[in-house]
């Protein structure tokens, strides 16, 4: 069943954030994913669970759960928590389609 993995980013520091942005997908790649989709926030159309407010957000799309989870706890993935805290808070969750 495939699995998606939906971030949800507050971005601290675009400079981070774009470097970040740009070494990422070559993780996502070895672990058989791919992004489907970038963008920023607009609104809340109903938010009963109170989520905060981000900025962008991110949609991948793994085979499964287990590619998805070996991706986040992958030593290429693990290399660019340095970076990524600089760059913003994330929000990250899988869903199965």
């Amino acid at each position: 069943m495939t699995t998606k993995v939906i971030g949800l980013i507050q971005i601290n520091d675009p400079e981070a954030f774009e470097k970040y942005r740009s070494q990422v997908g070559d993780t996502v790649a070895l672990y058989h994913g791919k992004i489907l989709a970038r963008g920023a926030f607009n609104t809340f159309l109903w938010n009963e669970l109170e989520c905060k407010s981000f900025s962008a957000f991110v949609e991948l799309e793994f085979p499964d759960l287990e590619h998805s989870q070996a991706w986040a706890k992958s030593p290429e993935y693990q290399s660019l928590l340095a970076i990524r805290s600089q760059a913003m808070k994330l929000t990250l969750f899988s869903v199965s389609t």
